[in-house]
Formats: C-alpha cells, structure tokens, sequence
C-alpha cells in the first residue's frame, strides 16, 4: 500500500518522478535494501562482519603500523642518521650505564641507549620488530605450503598413502617442538660450519624458518585433509568428474577455492607463536645470532640491567606482547567473520 501523506507526483511525460530525498530517507527498508543483502556472496559478507568487528578493527590497525614502522627501518635510520649497529660508548658511564634519565633518553635517541653497548634501542627495537615479523610470517608461509601440499594428496588419494600421512604426522607430533629446536639448530649449524667459523647471520634465520615450517604443518595438514574428504564427494566435483575434469583441475580449481577460508585462519594464528617461539629461542641464545637486531636476544641481553635499567627490557616485551595479543585477537575475529553459522 502506497504512502498517502507523500503522494507520488508526475513529470510532463506522464512518468513517476524522482523520490523526494528527504521523503526517500524517511521511508523503511524494503525489497531493494533486503535484495542487496540476499545478493552478497559469502566472501563479501565475511568482510562485512570483519568490518564491523571493533577488535579486528583496532587489531587490524596494530598490525598495520608494526608492518609500516618494520617495513621503514631504514627510513628511520635515514632520518635519524643512525645506524643500529652503531655504538655511543661516550654516552656510557664507567660502570657502562648510559647517562641521562630513563635510561639515556634524549632528543637523539629516543629510547635510551643499551647499557654495556651503547646501540640505540629505538633503531634496535625497529630492525629487530622486522626480522620477528620476516621470521614469522616465512614459517607461517612455509608450513602452510607443506601443510596444504599433504593434506589434499592425503585426502583426496585416500588409501594407503592416507595411512601413511597420518602416521607422519603423528610422528612429527610426537616431538615436542621447542625441544627439538632447541636440539637441532645448533647440531645443524656444527654440520656446516667449525668451531673456529661463526655462523652468518643469514644462515641461522633460514635455519629457523625451516626448522619452524617443516615442523609445523601438521595441524593445517589434518584440516586440509578433513575438508578434502567432506568435499570429495559433493555434487560439483561430480559433476566436475561428469564434465571430463581431471584431478589437477578439480583439487586447484574446485576444492582448494573452497577451503582457503580455513588456512587463512591457521595463517594468521601461527604468526604469532612462531613470534613468541623466535622470541623463545633468542631468549636462550639459540635464536637469530649478532649483529642482526631481533627482540628475543634485546630481552636476554637485558637480563643482568633488570634492577638498573627496567626501560630496556620494558621496550622489547612490551613490543613482543602486543604484537602477539594483535595477531592472536585478529585471528580470532577473522575466524568468527569466516564461519557462516556465526551471530557477530
């Protein structure tokens, strides 16, 4: 039924004019407003509630700047005229304390100064942040990769070679991670190098991101799997089959658009413990070695300045737990806005 208190008006050609703009802002949604609606795709309607999501939002926007501040370290180290390997030993007292309030906090450096070495902690702060995120986000890839690669041969060929996957992969599981990490990095780095060579910087991070990416991949292996064995069967990968598809065409063109709402999720959680993991490792001298930057090592080295000099490690452990607790809180509502029987 038509609204009689705005009678709809008429041009000269005999046609329904325009709604008035006042009078159309007035009026209730209908049809036009719910089609929009019933017409949006699954994707876009995971965007929506992620949009909507005050969490993700603020979460989104951390990550966003961690990345932007990593991304331009050298920018500030440009601008600053700072390198993070250069070392203020003038700034230092007799005891190798840095001299000044909070830690030698000054308009030339912003931070302080490390106690002992005397490198700027801002700059060493930024460039460690990238090699954390680098180191995290390489593994996440890597052990998403393998993950995807075994669980879809798994799933779709069943079978004796399923058998076989679930055997290794209970067999990974059974080695407690940080252990083995802990174990197989230094009789790697041995395996290459003597005891009268140090090992390069490079190396050791390409160490840790295979030691982290191969030893990772059997959660995202077993989830793959499960979704692969529940779409197998489904009606367009018969009528796939029906169509003369073959198997390449229906395991990347079929199946694995269906499931990647699944491994994003995983992605986005392992970030954040392969960074506490690094951090872990770096704790105990085991991780990223001098002089690359990295977080871990800035919270270790400032184990004996605790009492004296509480900024240095604040920095660091600080910066570590926000990034974790952003990572984790966006993974959690990225998982909410994917699954479609969620109310958020």
């Amino acid at each position: 039924m038509s609204d009689l208190s705005h009678p709809p008006s008429l041009t000269a050609a005999g046609e329904p004019a325009a709604p008035d703009p006042a009078v159309a802002a007035e009026l209730p949604a209908t049809a036009a407003s719910r089609s929009e609606i019933i017409g949006r795709s699954p994707n876009q309607l995971a965007w929506l509630r992620l949009k909507r999501d005050r969490t993700a939002r603020i979460s989104a926007l951390t990550l966003l700047a961690a990345a932007v501040v990593a991304l331009g370290a050298p920018l500030l180290g440009w601008l600053t005229g700072i390198d993070p390997t250069d070392k203020f030993v003038d700034r230092l007292n007799d005891f190798g304390m840095p001299v000044g309030y909070a830690g030698g906090i000054s308009p030339d450096h912003w931070l302080g100064l490390e106690p002992g070495s005397g490198r700027d902690i801002l700059l060493q702060l930024v460039y460690g942040l990238r090699t954390s995120l680098f180191i995290a986000f390489a593994s996440a890839l890597l052990a998403s990769f393998v993950g995807v690669a075994v669980g879809v041969v798994a799933g779709w060929a069943r079978g004796w070679l399923d058998s076989v996957v679930n055997w290794l992969i209970d067999l990974t599981l059974a080695f407690p991670f940080l252990i083995f990490a802990l174990a197989v990095i230094p009789i790697l780095e041995d395996r290459f190098y003597s005891d009268r060579e140090a090992p390069s910087p490079a190396f050791r991070v390409a160490l840790i991101i295979a030691t982290f990416g191969l030893f990772s991949w059997t959660y995202t292996a077993r989830l793959v799997r499960g979704q692969v064995i529940s779409l197998r069967e489904r009606e367009f990968v018969e009528a796939a089959r029906a169509a003369g598809a073959g198997t390449g065409h229906i395991l990347f063109r079929q199946l694995l658009p269906n499931i990647w709402a699944p491994i994003l999720v995983t992605v986005s959680l392992n970030v954040p413990q392969f960074i506490a993991i690094e951090a872990a490792l770096a704790f105990v001298n085991v991780g990223v070695t001098e002089p690359t930057p990295d977080l871990g090592r800035m919270i270790y080295n400032s184990i004996g300045y605790v009492a004296s000099d509480p900024w240095y490690t604040l920095f660091p452990g600080l910066t570590i737990f926000l990034l974790v607790l952003a990572f984790n809180l966006f993974g959690d509502a990225l998982r909410d806005s994917l699954d479609p029987r969620s109310t958020r």
